[in-house]
């Protein structure tokens, strides 16, 4: 820039209030690096969801089920792929703070329909063949240390009653990492077969399935053709894509974008008013050197854009700050402990954050800006 050292010596004059007006930008962004954070592990991986997959569920409730007859109808369906049965287990390990989740699947199926479960050949091998056998997430893995390969996980049932009224044991055969860091680790899945075999009742039923099907254009028609084809039986299904699928259950506990959006609006406005009241004043402490400026020969546009520059210097150098602090924080890990299944600051929340960081040096540099263009040098220097 041609006026740098301008620019910078301002910056002298106050220096004490000019760090305090960076350390609150900094602060902002560091808390959008959490509240982002926060926000993509409450939406479970949306963004990640599959535009081939549907899921078919019972119309009135997930919790109902569907039965297993219908895999057949399903498979045999123009567009379809494949299909995975689906149960959730709902049980509980030991006296754990954060409960995981448990589902049973068709193995072979399910890593079809999902490969950004990234599985080892030889623990997918020994997983196929292992009819007790589960495999579990990296990060589930990470919050057990005491869990082995090779090793037992005994689970206590809540509505899923063995038949020997104890709890359940399940092999651990398999570790899955994520093809991507959005992927879920946190979950742990074990053969439908053996949930048939060992519960009570519900013999013949499954929760929902997922499907895999040939062109995601055509995701829209063969939901409407499956939903039609179980229409007035007695259990009717409702289909719909795996975001549709993911974001109405993630929103049950309320709608987290909305309130993590109000958040930021709030705090960015705050910050707004004390990055644009330091920029006005700063304008109005060296009225006359502006006037000096223009009395030899710096024009309008030159003296608008020296003050435009001072707010976006101030803005954009602080919320690097604050996106990089931001980055490593997040980093470091999940501060709950475990609760949410994905936590990270994603290069998309940083491309946002980044561009917030611009329009806060441009919103608050405005008016100070105008102001400064407008003066006339005359009446400037008259102030000295």
């Amino acid at each position: 820039m041609k006026f740098t050292r301008l620019v910078f010596a301002n910056f002298k004059r106050h220096k004490l209030r000019t760090a305090l007006t960076m350390l609150s930008i900094i602060v902002a962004f560091i808390l959008f690096a959490y509240l982002s954070a926060i926000r993509k592990g409450f939406s479970m991986g949306v963004s990640m969801a599959g535009a081939d997959r549907l899921i078919v569920r019972q119309k009135i409730s997930l919790i109902q089920p569907l039965p297993k007859s219908y895999q057949a109808i399903i498979d045999g369906m123009d567009g379809v792929s494949v299909s995975s049965q689906a149960s959730w287990f709902g049980g509980i390990y030991r006296d754990e703070k954060f409960p995981f989740p448990q589902i049973a699947v068709e193995p072979e199926k399910f890593l079809i329909i999902y490969p950004e479960f990234v599985l080892p050949p030889e623990e997918k091998a020994a997983w196929m063949r292992t009819r007790t056998g589960c495999m579990v997430g990296r990060k589930l893995m990470q919050r057990h240390p005491d869990w082995k390969l090779g090793g037992h996980i005994p689970i206590q049932p809540t509505f899923n009653q063995a038949k020997n009224g104890g709890a359940w044991v399940f092999d651990l055969v398999g570790v899955y990492d994520g093809a991507h860091k959005e992927v879920d680790t946190t979950g742990m899945f074990f053969h439908h077969d053996y949930l048939d075999e060992n519960r009570r009742g519900g013999v013949g039923l499954t929760g929902w399935y997922y499907i895999k099907i040939k062109d995601p254009k055509n995701a829209e028609s063969i939901a409407r053709r499956i939903d039609e084809r179980f229409a007035n039986s007695p259990s009717e299904t409702k289909t719909e894509t795996e975001k549709a699928f993911v974001k109405g259950f993630a929103e049950q506990v309320g709608n987290i974008g909305a309130i993590v959006a109000a958040i930021l609006t709030a705090v960015f406005f705050i910050i707004l008013l004390v990055v644009g009241n330091t920029m006005a004043q700063s304008v109005r402490e060296r009225v006359s050197e502006l006037g000096v400026l223009k009395a030899i020969g710096f024009t309008d546009a030159q003296v608008l854009m020296l003050v435009l520059s001072e707010s976006l210097f101030i803005s954009v150098v602080a919320g690097a700050i604050g996106i990089g602090l931001g980055w490593l924080f997040v980093s470091a890990g999940d501060p709950t402990g475990g609760a949410l299944p994905v936590f990270l600051f994603a290069p998309d929340a940083m491309a946002v954050a980044a561009v917030l960081a611009v329009l806060l040096g441009i919103i608050t540099g405005a008016w100070p800006s105008l102001q400064a263009m407008r003066l006339n040098a005359v009446e400037a220097l008259r102030r000295e």
